[in-house]
């Protein structure tokens, strides 16, 4: 998939992952990596409550930490994108 075909298919997705009080936790990579090993897309929320202040910081270490890329990005909502690990 391009990444054309990919905003497209983000679109139609409801937040899969909600990022709330806790910030970013070990749970929530976990949570992360098997949204990307069974769907290799995955939309994530930033709510209010998050102690992140920068919403950027927050998407930079998931993708580092995941080794995926950013498809979208709207507000505090973030999808992103990784092929299928063998």
């Amino acid at each position: 998939m391009d990444l054309r075909e990919l905003k497209e298919h983000a679109k139609t997705l409801e937040p899969a992952l909600r990022i709330g009080k806790f910030g970013i936790t070990p749970n929530v990579h976990n949570e992360v990596e098997k949204l990307l090993k069974k769907r290799k897309i995955a939309k994530i929320k930033i709510l209010n409550n998050c102690p992140i202040v920068e919403i950027d910081e927050a998407i930079s270490e998931i993708l580092g930490k995941s080794n995926a890329v950013l498809v979208s990005k709207i507000g505090n909502v973030f999808t992103i994108y990784r092929e299928k690990k063998n």
